[in-house]
């Protein structure tokens, strides 16, 4: 589809990622049209032919998760179902696609340099803060190096991460529980944190992925850096955002369609 997003990354030959946009799909309003979230009131026939078309797009399976903010991480094999509850998968099999389902949160993609394994993670506040320090990319980490049989050392310069849109620094706003959440764990994450109202901040979620990222040993990293262009809230008629949309349609989850980030071997 000439509106998605194909990452640009040093990928490895033989590595493919992309990510979708609202384009291209059949669903109706409000989840028009490239809806492929199966959980936000949308016609299922229209969620199936759009996440069909999506797999032709990729000449691969796409896996589709049960996301639920946490931090559990799925190895694919050739034969993983769809639906099961986790927030990033990893896998070195070719021809699967790890899918990862966005419409704010900020999808997060790995692949070695050789190609040998590859995944993507669901990093929302909640799961990219985790707990005393270890969330979502920790897990994601532990388990790509896993597979790769790579010591952190040697995972951390054979490593690239891209990072695609999400709710951009100037649209996220949080409570101090939020800011408390990454700032109890690494104080550097306080640079991340502009104060706004009273008891308010606004949050920068692709600039604490980054000092995430950094921390393992991660060195490089592309894709989204905080500007206008990536911010899902700011582009409409290009992305779809929960947090824009359940302001207009007042109706809880089923507001807005859902995007994905996808990365597979070929």
């Amino acid at each position: 589809m000439t509106d998605w997003l194909i990452p640009d990354w040093p990928a490895p030959e033989g590595v493919r990622a992309l990510f979708t946009t609202r384009a291209g799909g059949v669903s109706m309003v409000p989840c028009d049209s490239m809806n492929l979230g199966d959980h936000v009131g949308d016609d299922p026939s229209s969620v199936a032919a759009n996440r069909a078309m999506l797999g032709q797009a990729l000449g691969a399976t796409p896996v589709f998760l049960q996301q639920v903010h946490g931090t559990k991480v799925l190895t694919l094999e050739a034969d993983s179902a769809h639906g099961q509850q986790a927030d990033a998968a990893v896998t070195s099999q070719r021809g699967i696609a790890c899918t990862i389902m966005v419409a704010d949160c900020l999808p997060v993609l790995l692949s070695t340099l050789d190609g040998a394994v590859v995944a993507a993670a669901h990093a929302g506040w909640r799961g990219l803060a985790g707990s005393q320090g270890s969330g979502i990319l920790e897990q994601t980490y532990a388990s790509f190096m896993a597979l790769a049989h790579m010591t952190p050392a040697q995972a951390a310069i054979n490593t690239i991460a891209w990072l695609g849109p999400c709710i951009g620094p100037t649209a996220f706003e949080v409570g101090p529980e939020v800011r408390a959440a990454f700032v109890g764990s690494h104080p550097g994450a306080a640079a991340c944190f502009a104060a706004a109202a009273p008891g308010k901040y606004l949050a920068d979620l692709a600039g604490l992925a980054r000092l995430r990222l950094q921390a393992l040993g991660i060195t490089q990293v592309y894709g989204n850096n905080g500007s206008a262009p990536w911010c899902t809230v700011g582009s409409a008629s290009r992305f779809f955002s929960h947090r824009r949309d359940a302001g207009i349609h007042g109706n809880g989850h089923h507001t807005t369609g859902r995007m994905a980030a996808c990365i597979w071997r070929e």
